[in-house]
């Protein structure tokens, strides 16, 4: 079904269960986000794609991941308002990661080159380490890898992402895609002396061996693979990726 609405005064048409960021994006417009991803279903919780829309000649002010398009619906992406509105946003989150490339970056297009909010020795800002509670990393744990190592713990300022108890999570394979979507880099991810180490997570695990006798993946994360998909137990050892 054919959704057409505009956004910022251009008509465009959209398939019933976009998002408008995902509409707007393919129609070239910009809009900011640090949360959202297509491979995992949105969040809203960054709050820094905030746009306007107006329906039945009311207005309000939304994010756009996880607002579905609607016909007649009027969007603006960028005015006084919203970008007062971001700006807010940004900061609040530069307070969280003040060491983050992605939001240092849109904090400078926004003109604040420090946060009002960010304390020395704040101790919410240290238990979450550069954590912006995104939740991406836990969405594509679930999601797409669909392993659950990790979720939110706690409640209010002590809201935070990690793992049960946090402890080393058993069912972690080591796959590297939340370190992949993590916004701030806070997750830790490297590889040396044939192991691979998520350091938020504590978890370490030995590389397999192709044969070129070069390490390519976690056998953890490769019997997970091939239980999943019902290949051949051996099926990495026998020319599956990382073999040659």
């Amino acid at each position: 079904m054919t959704v057409k609405f505009t956004i910022n005064g251009v008509p465009v048409e959209a398939e019933k269960g976009e998002s408008v960021i995902d509409v707007a994006r393919r129609y070239g417009f910009e809009i900011p986000s640090l949360c959202h991803h297509p491979a995992v279903e949105p969040y809203g919780a960054c709050r820094v794609c905030l746009v306007e829309i107006s329906k039945g000649g009311r207005k309000k002010m939304t994010t756009c991941c996880n607002y579905e398009v609607q016909d007649g619906i009027e969007v603006v992406t960028d005015n006084e308002d919203i970008r007062r509105n971001r700006a807010t946003v940004i900061e609040l989150l530069l307070a969280e990661a003040p060491k983050a490339k992605a939001i240092v970056k849109l904090a400078e297009e926004y003109g604040i080159h420090k946060s009002r909010y960010e304390k020395e020795g704040d101790p919410v800002a240290q238990m979450h380490d550069g954590c912006i509670l995104c939740g991406l990393c836990v969405r594509v744990c679930t999601e797409v890898v669909e392993v659950s190592a990790l979720n939110f713990t706690g409640r209010g300022d002590k809201r935070n992402v990690g793992t049960p108890y946090m402890e080393t999570p058993q069912n972690c394979i080591a796959c590297g895609a939340c370190a992949y979507v993590c916004p701030t880099d806070c997750i830790g991810f490297e590889e040396e002396n044939g192991v691979r180490r998520l350091k938020k997570w504590n978890r370490e695990l030995p590389l397999a061996k192709g044969e070129d006798g070069r390490p390519f993946a976690p056998q953890f994360q490769l019997w997970y693979f091939t239980q999943k998909a019902g290949l051949d137990k051996d099926f990495y050892k026998k020319g599956g990726p990382g073999s040659r």
